[in-house]
């Protein structure tokens, strides 16, 4: 039996059975590529977060490797060991630098910014690069360091102070002058002795008009000088901490050590001291007259 259609009914049963299955093919492919697209949208959109993460990671690593670079220059008559031990810190407050002055001077300069974060960090950048200035300015550290006070003290931010040591080696003239800005003891093995190198003055940035003085001491061949952060001495077991004189005794007992060995059996000694991870940025730096 035949059905027999007008034309008008023939074209509709055709839309029915090809027209609506093309249509929804193409409404299925528009669906398909708008959550293609969007899936390729949220791919970028989680790509880029990642390379950002990626960049917050290394922002940190890039400061501190400004600021306590794990290569330092080599500078003729004297041997240079460092280390540098990120604290649970975003940004590294911590900073030291080793650079010759004038020719047969070599300065030391080890730093710490109280607080944590950017802020910190930048504080501790311009107190480093400023101090290559001002030594370069005044032949006396503590001249250095009192323009240094000057230059960086800030009255709206009263919450933050640096406490830094400079030591200048004069070859020429025999001697070691130093200067210290409220910071932990630095030690000095000079004839078969540890000697104290402590405060010479206030913190940074807590007077502008704060006056600072240095001291002298006969500079020889073999003569060590050990200087750090308090992320080190203020190593923890309980109640106790690793402290200045434990630095002391161990110059005292290894004084012959290559300045880099120096530093690390320095770290090794805090963490084996220390009964919980060391939490705070933790700099040292040892130079030897040879």
């Amino acid at each position: 039996m035949f059905l027999v259609t007008t034309d008008t009914e023939f074209w509709t049963v055709l839309m029915l059975v090809v027209g609506v299955p093309a249509a929804l093919t193409m409404m299925w492919g528009r669906k398909s590529g708008s959550e293609f697209r969007m899936a390729r949208e949220r791919f970028d959109i989680e790509r880029r977060a990642q390379e950002a993460l990626a960049q917050e990671e290394l922002a940190p690593r890039a400061w501190a490797g400004r600021l306590a670079p794990e290569d330092l220059a080599s500078f003729e008559g004297f041997a240079v060991g460092q280390v540098y031990l990120a604290g649970s810190g975003l940004m590294a407050g911590d900073f030291f630098d080793v650079f010759e002055v004038t020719p047969g001077r070599l300065a030391a300069v080890i730093g710490d910014v109280a607080g944590k974060g950017i802020e910190s960090s930048i504080t501790a950048f311009q107190a480093k690069y400023l101090m290559r200035v001002f030594l370069r300015q005044f032949r006396d550290p503590a001249q250095a360091v009192e323009e240094l006070n000057r230059q960086i003290f800030n009255v709206e931010r009263s919450e933050e102070f640096i406490s830094l040591v400079v030591i200048v080696f004069d070859t020429g003239a025999g001697t070691l002058r130093y200067a210290s800005a409220g910071h932990p003891t630095a030690w000095l093995w000079h004839q078969r002795e540890v000697l104290p190198l402590s405060a010479t003055g206030p913190l940074l940035m807590l007077e502008q008009s704060s006056g600072y003085f240095s001291r002298e001491i006969p500079l020889m061949r073999g003569d060590v000088a050990v200087l750090y952060t308090d992320g080190l001495i203020e190593a923890r077991r309980g109640d106790d901490q690793f402290g200045e004189e434990a630095v002391a005794m161990l110059l005292r007992r290894e004084p012959l050590l290559d300045p880099s060995e120096l530093c690390r059996h320095l770290l090794e000694a805090a963490r084996d001291f220390s009964d919980t991870p060391l939490g705070d940025d933790v700099a040292i730096l040892a130079v030897r007259r040879t």
